[in-house]
């Protein structure tokens, strides 16, 4: 996939983004540890007629981290990046730490949004100062250790890729070993060791920590366009409570269950599943414009 990066700077700030493919524009907030770079998934919308663009989202890439005063700043930088590219509407994408952020967006600005879909996505507080995952997150991807933390991980990936795998798994699955196994190729675990390698923190991680405690109910009754909620029954990562508690709180929202191996429900022998229900979802809510 051929994909343009940029860099915007507007009132004083930067917002770095990705382009690729052409088509209906669908813009995709990423996960944690992630930026504009972001391939998971992409591949299926692009083959079937979609634009994806991706911002590195607030203190991720060359993103600066000044938007990450709150999720409604991040927001309406992200508008200026659509107004910059000379958008009016697009669908929305919002990735596991990335969901506050879709969220917010769709709940501020209902007449840019087609559609909303959240996978495994977070949808309200997670990681508190008594959780152990909290207090490791804010030494070891602190800005000032986070580059090294991920030339380590570098290391061991590279050289030791199933190992690796192996020993992270447990972290985005609640499945046994065992079960894991059958559901995985060696295609997936190239893919893992692949995102392992794209992966920085800078300041981003914190900052999506902090922000998941900003969402409020209001966020979710706001939200007006078709919403599609994708999280496998088996996430380890991000617990189930976070889209029952999307569907219970998005006005006419569709909540799918995937039975795939864990949280990263764009690899793996049943990721096809994902890509069939998203795909369906889109067509379904079509933008009204025609795109080349």
């Amino acid at each position: 996939m051929e994909r343009r990066v940029e860099l915007l700077s507007v009132d004083g700030a930067s917002i770095e983004y990705s382009v690729i493919g052409k088509g209906e524009p669908i813009f995709v907030f990423h996960g944690g540890h992630s930026n504009c770079n972001e391939e998971f998934g992409y591949k299926a919308l692009v083959d079937n007629g979609y634009s994806i663009i991706t911002p590195s989202r607030a203190g991720y890439g060359s993103t600066s981290k000044e938007l990450g005063k709150s999720l409604t700043v991040a927001c309406e930088y992200y508008v200026k990046l659509l107004d910059h590219l000379r958008i009016e509407q697009v669908h929305i994408i919002a990735i596991s730490a990335g969901g506050p952020t879709g969220i917010r967006f769709a709940s501020l600005f209902p007449e840019r949004v087609k559609s909303l879909i959240l996978e495994s996505a977070v949808s309200k507080e997670w990681l508190t100062p008594k959780d152990l995952e909290y207090k490791a997150a804010h030494i070891i991807f602190r800005p000032s250790i986070e580059g090294l933390t991920w030339k380590v991980l570098g290391f061991f990936n590279n050289s030791f890729s199933k190992l690796m795998f192996n020993m992270m798994s447990s972290q985005f699955s609640s499945l046994s070993k065992e079960d894991i196994k059958q559901r995985i190729a060696d295609s997936d675990i190239e893919e893992f060791k692949k995102m392992n390698n794209r992966q920085r923190s800078g300041n981003g991680f914190l900052i999506d920590i902090k922000q998941t405690k900003e969402l409020t109910v209001q966020d979710f009754k706001c939200i007006s366009c078709p919403a599609l909620i994708l999280h496998s029954k088996n996430d380890g990562f991000i617990q189930l409570e976070h889209p029952y508690y999307a569907h219970e709180n998005i006005p006419h929202a569709e909540i799918r269950e995937i039975d795939s191996w864990g949280h990263l429900i764009w690899i793996g022998k049943l990721s096809s599943e994902r890509d069939k229900q998203l795909i369906s979802f889109l067509k379904l809510h079509k933008l009204e414009d025609s795109f080349c």
